[in-house]
């Protein structure tokens, strides 16, 4: 299960921050037909960790303190505070100022406590689950969050937004107000376990800005400047445009008091600077007009830290181990190009991809190579399939690569000396095999005589040293690659056309899939623009894996899927992959404090750290004898 917006670019640009299956049943709409699931939480498998009378989540601080601005940098730019339509690039932190039904816990799988909803039930059967709003629940603007809200929201976000949202609430069949402060979501059947955690998840959105009457109605398909109003623990007090935005602490938020928000969103305020260059946003850190990174760049991190700020203690460096998936970092192959559609041309590249010449010399020993759509997770599967997964795998017998049943996959591995040639010959016996010749230095096809050219889109600059090497290796096999790097909003345009042959992408997956995956592999989602199906997957073996995913009744079934699902995914070769880590480098200036226990998922920044006010002083002291 994801969560919704504009993951594809921000994964991109993470510079912050940073059994047997169920059948259909009868739905039921009868009170009688409900079990109460804690009434303050909701969770897709098992019980939840905290019970209805817990006071705060482990991995906060209840007692930190508020107060104090932090400066964050991000890069690109943006022309949209609307974070739930494909036009626009949205601004950062653009879902801060709302609220959702639900809030999820950051040490559970799939659970969700009540936010907005004060209690929540979902029928025996699972086939709809109620949601009681708090009376106290307030938008920004004063007026009190309705039922009628919620309704609306759910079906403005349907039929308006993202297109992501018609497949996320695909089984939800139905949304009615069922009384004063109620609403009920009804499914298609109740083989969706994930379901009644989904719609925990819906943003809930002003009616009344939108649909009410006078000037200031909003047309909610559109890009805006202008902020919109919500319900959550911040709203925005400063624009400009493409350059930077401010967020600032809702000192009367209607819900700072509850458990789930206790030693919660603690700064007063939060800025968001724009950069054009990557360089300049790292001086810009190491200059104090950014106080926070999440340090991505294996050489920044090795070499780029030898400064006296660092070594007086002014600018602090620090390792967080996480549980989070990494998905699957890759060169991303566009199949719907029929220089991409055979899967023996996907594979022979991926023969000439020199990973362990790369990690020695550019990502300075750093990072896992990446295996799995799923890596960093018990979902990602290993070794040969089980006795489970081949279950669910021997009806496709015959419709999937035989590698499937008989080999554990890996990707091709080199010396790391930079010698590719075993790899090279390779490839080219495969790129034979599919149709294309190497004459002279050029591979051409056998049939047109054309030559096979492509270009790699990217959007981050820096980039270029990991693909320059790669591009020299293909040209050692007689093929032309081009490096084109465009700015972030051409990048969105060209992502959401498919208007690509290559690209560099961070796939993002969570501790639980479900319903998302159909936005990342299903058919229908392949021409749909703005989907997160990169690839063109077009595969009915992959719809219907996506179903077992989706419909698996517990934890042991869903892993098993997931590993099924990742087995063909993997020998359809519809990436390069590369590398991931299940550890956190995060660089700040020393004026911040967190809670001793970390959530097992996130690294919760904006969530759970706070300005330390003994810290903070004394970084200002410093910065006072140092000023000339």
């Amino acid at each position: 299960m994801r969560k919704t917006g504009k993951a594809i670019l921000a994964a991109v640009m993470c510079l912050y921050l940073a059994e047997p299956f169920a059948t259909a049943r009868a739905q039921s709409t009868q009170p009688e037909a409900a079990l109460k699931t804690g009434g303050h939480a909701v969770t897709a498998h098992g019980t939840p960790k905290y019970g209805p009378d817990f006071q705060h989540f482990d991995y906060v601080n209840p007692d930190a303190p508020k107060g104090g601005e932090i400066k964050l940098a991000t890069y690109g730019s943006f022309d949209s505070l609307n974070p739930f339509i494909l036009r626009g690039s949205t601004a950062a932190g653009a879902s801060l100022p709302f609220d959702t039904l639900t809030v999820e816990s950051g040490d559970e799988v799939l659970t969700r406590y009540g936010l907005l909803a004060e209690t929540i039930t979902v029928a025996e059967d699972r086939s709809w689950v109620r949601f009681t709003l708090r009376p106290q629940a307030r938008f920004h603007d004063g007026a009190p969050v309705t039922a009628d809200d919620v309704v609306w929201s759910f079906e403005t976000l349907r039929d308006k937004g993202h297109p992501l949202y018609r497949t996320y609430y695909a089984d939800v069949t139905k949304a009615e107000k069922t009384g004063e402060r109620t609403v009920t979501f009804t499914f298609r059947d109740g083989g969706n376990p994930e379901l009644p955690v989904i719609m925990g998840q819906l943003p809930v959105l002003p009616k009344h800005v939108f649909e009410g009457n006078g000037s200031g109605v909003r047309d909610f398909a559109s890009t805006t400047l202008d902020p919109i109003v919500g319900s959550g623990p911040y709203r925005i007090v400063e624009v400009q445009p493409g350059r930077s935005l401010v967020f600032e602490r809702v000192q009367d938020w209607w819900a700072k008091d509850l458990p789930v928000n206790r030693g919660r969103y603690n700064f007063d305020r939060i800025r968001f600077d724009y950069y054009r260059d990557l360089d300049v946003v790292f001086e810009a850190f190491k200059a104090g007009a950014i106080d926070f990174r999440v340090e991505h760049s294996s050489k920044n991190w090795v070499t780029g830290y030898d400064v006296p700020a660092v070594r007086d203690g002014h600018i602090v460096r620090e390792e967080i181990k996480h549980q989070d998936p990494q998905g699957m970092q890759a060169f991303v192959f566009n199949s719907r190009r029929p220089v991409f559609a055979d899967r023996k041309v996907r594979e022979a590249l991926n023969y000439l991809f020199d990973y362990e010449w790369t990690r020695a010399n550019l990502s300075y020993g750093l990072f896992q190579r990446t295996k799995s759509f799923f890596s960093n997770s018990e979902l990602a599967s290993t070794g040969l399939p089980s006795p489970e997964e081949l279950k669910l795998l021997e009806p496709f017998r015959g419709k999937v690569p035989e590698q499937v049943f008989t080999k554990p996959f890996e990707p091709p591995q080199t010396d790391g000396s930079g010698n590719i040639r075993p790899n090279l010959r390779t490839a080219l016996s495969l790129l034979k095999e599919a149709g294309w010749e190497l004459k002279g230095n050029k591979l051409l096809n056998a049939k047109t005589g054309e030559p096979m050219r492509f270009e790699i889109l990217l959007v981050q600059p820096d980039m270029d040293r990991i693909v320059q090497p790669f591009v020299r290796n293909l040209e050692r096999a007689g093929i032309e690659a081009a490096i084109r790097v465009v700015d972030t909003a051409q990048y969105q345009n060209r992502i959401d056309r498919y208007d690509f042959d290559m690209v560099i992408q961070r796939i993002l997956q969570s501790t639980s899939p479900g319903n998302e995956q159909r936005d990342y592999w299903q058919a229908a989602r392949a021409d749909q623009p703005g989907s997160r199906n990169l690839a063109g997957i077009k595969d009915p073996v992959v719809d219907a894996l996506i179903d077992k995913v989706i419909q698996a009744p517990d934890r042991e079934s869903l892993i098993t899927a997931t590993r099924a699902l990742d087995r063909v995914l993997l020998w359809g070769w519809y990436v390069i992959p590369q590398w991931h880590d299940d550890v956190r480098r995060v660089a700040y200036w020393n004026r911040f404090s967190h809670p001793a226990v970390a959530p097992k998922y996130g690294l919760a920044f904006t969530d759970t750290w706070w300005v330390d006010p003994d810290k903070n002083a004394k970084l200002a002291n410093t910065a006072r004898r140092a000023a000339p």
